[in-house]
């Protein structure tokens, strides 16, 4: 027969808090084994502690309580241990996010800012196809991915040739305020017709500050600061997108050290 324990107990136990375990209760994570009717007081079997054991280490893990509720409410051990091999390849990520944020900011400190050389440079006017929206900047990489996806099904879809690298528009707004315009583009030979999102699109000619990022998108923001401070020492910005040339990228290969990335700031040139 199993044990009847308070919810103390069953608390004293599990390593798990008497307020966690109502909560658990209200969300239907894990239920009481009974209630008094009466007294409204919560009770639990022994049965019930590895569960409890098991819905700690996940949250020690950082698995919220809604994938948490999935795994223990599995209807199969397939389904349960998929759902736990996702969360550790998703923590898996953010440990190699974690890593490269470390590395950043040790050499930053350790090297100061970075020191690029900065070209000067008219980018002639293109064809291209492309896919524009209002986006989020948190929401950036995700949309570029999925757009470069779209773009280059299209590319292959209709035959068109290549005429450059990837590359994406990034509005004042979107840099500043934290929403705003983001357009992803590839450069064709040909001009063609609207299809689904994309729409043909001439990006005119335009005169850059131009540097090259070398490496992941960790360390963007020291090229952006460090062409930015060119530009400014120049006082030759005007205003418009902010254009990069994915020279190397995620397409190319996963090691994002090997990444190329070309920053075009516009300028006005006097000379």
């Amino acid at each position: 027969m199993e044990a009847d324990l308070s919810i103390g107990v069953f608390s004293r136990m599990t390593f798990v808090s008497v307020k966690a375990l109502r909560h658990y209760d209200e969300i239907g994570l894990l239920a009481p084994a009974w209630v008094d009717p009466d007294s409204g007081y919560r009770h639990y079997s022994t049965a019930q502690v590895p569960v409890a054991q098991v819905i700690r280490r996940l949250r020690d893990l950082g698995m919220p309580l809604d994938q948490i509720t999935a795994v223990v409410h599995a209807r199969d051990v397939d389904t349960r241990n998929a759902a736990i091999a996702a969360h550790l390849r998703r923590m898996e990520d953010q440990l190699e996010e974690t890593r490269a944020t470390v590395a950043s900011l040790r050499a930053l400190i350790e090297r100061g800012p970075a020191t690029i050389p900065v070209e000067y440079r008219r980018l002639p006017q293109a064809s291209t196809i492309a896919i524009g929206d209002e986006v989020r900047s948190a929401d950036m990489l995700a949309w570029l991915d999925d757009a470069f996806g779209e773009l280059r099904a299209a590319l292959d879809a209709l035959g068109l040739r290549r005429s450059g690298v990837d590359g994406a528009l990034f509005s004042t707004e979107l840099l500043e305020d934290e929403r705003g315009d983001l357009v992803a583009f590839i450069p064709v030979a040909e001009s063609s017709g609207d299809a689904g999102r994309w729409r043909a699109r001439i990006l005119p000619e335009t005169e850059y500050a131009i540097a090259v990022h070398a490496g992941s998108f960790e360390d963007l923001d020291q090229t952006y600061g460090a062409l930015g401070i060119a530009v400014a020492q120049r006082a030759i910005g005007v205003q418009g997108p902010i254009r990069e040339n994915f020279l190397v990228g995620a397409s190319d290969t996963p090691d994002p050290t090997r990444h190329r990335t070309e920053v075009c700031w516009p300028v006005f040139q006097t000379v």
